[in-house]
């Protein structure tokens, strides 16, 4: 785990990062309600637990992003997961259908606030909303898709977003758009090594091939056969030691002994969606674990 662990000391941490959380807690009293975007395949580790310490008691709802690449009984467990938990949360694909059901769950969350604006006389029904979540977590690709205009700027790598911007959009909501935020420290390497493989973390900060060691040990676990049909692979082949699966994977891909770009191309294959779809986290058992 050279790469990741390098991370505990490598200062990885932007400015730009740091100005944007001392940003978004100025900025929390003068938003209604936040929407707080998780990554669907990993919603509890995409989650910045210096984010969560901040929200607080504001009303927040949990958006599971890009669940057309997440495992779809697993989105749905962790819906009623965070549902049961008294945490409001919905799933979306980020470029379809996604106002309509972000603007309902809105009203659902700010139903009673509403109702009273409207017994005071105030006509407006304007809402202000802060969108923040990690790096690379689709929240400009969102943004984009709710107020029907290319505003925010797009890429599928983190740290696209450097600046906070305001959208409109439909009717009722206005955007407050926040740069992605990472904590500068994982706890757990585990966390590091998801993180890497979905994309929040730029691809110079760790070792391709821990995270690529850690993909084959989680897909061998969960779905061999994902393996199996990507790489021609045979059954056998998945009991070996994961290090010989990856130097296999190499040979089979063309790379003789490569193995840092049959690595790169392990991570690529499963962030287009060409191992199927997954979800890394598990719902919790235990909930005081969350």
């Amino acid at each position: 785990m050279k790469g990741l662990d390098k991370m505990a000391i490598i200062q990885w941490f932007p400015g730009h990062m740091a100005k944007a959380l001392r940003q978004v807690k100025e900025n929390l009293k003068l938003v209604d309600i936040v929407l707080e975007l998780v990554d669907a395949r990993l919603p509890e580790s995409s989650r910045n637990p210096q984010l969560k310490d901040l929200l607080e008691d504001k009303p927040s709802i949990v958006v599971l992003t890009k669940m057309d690449l997440a495992d779809p009984k697993e989105t749905r467990k962790w819906i009623e997961y965070y549902e049961s938990m008294g945490q409001p949360a919905v799933a979306i694909n980020s470029v379809q259908g996604s106002l309509k059901v972000i603007d309902k769950k809105i009203k659902e969350v700010l139903a009673e606030k509403l109702a009273n604006k409207k017994a005071r006389g105030i006509l407006s029904q304007r809402i202000k909303v802060m969108c923040i979540g990690i790096p690379n977590v689709g929240k400009s690709t969102l943004l984009n898709h709710l107020v029907k205009k290319n505003v925010a700027q797009v890429g599928n790598r983190p740290g696209v977003t450097k600046s906070q911007q305001w959208l409109k959009a439909g009717k009722d909501l206005q955007l407050l758009d926040t740069p992605g935020i990472l904590w500068p420290k994982f706890e757990d390497p585990i966390v590091g090594k998801k993180l890497a493989l979905t994309g929040a973390i730029k691809d110079t900060l760790y070792a391709k091939d821990d995270v690529a060691l850690y993909e084959i040990e989680e897909f061998n676990a969960k779905n061999p056969q994902a393996l199996i049909e990507r790489y021609k692979l045979t059954p056998e082949t998945l009991e070996l030691p994961t290090v010989e699966v990856l130097l296999e994977i190499t040979k089979k891909l063309g790379f003789r002994d490569d193995y840092d770009r049959a690595s790169e191309r392990l991570i690529f294959d499963c962030r287009k969606g060409k191992l199927g779809r997954y979800t890394l986290d598990s719902v919790p058992k235990d909930p005081a674990k969350v």
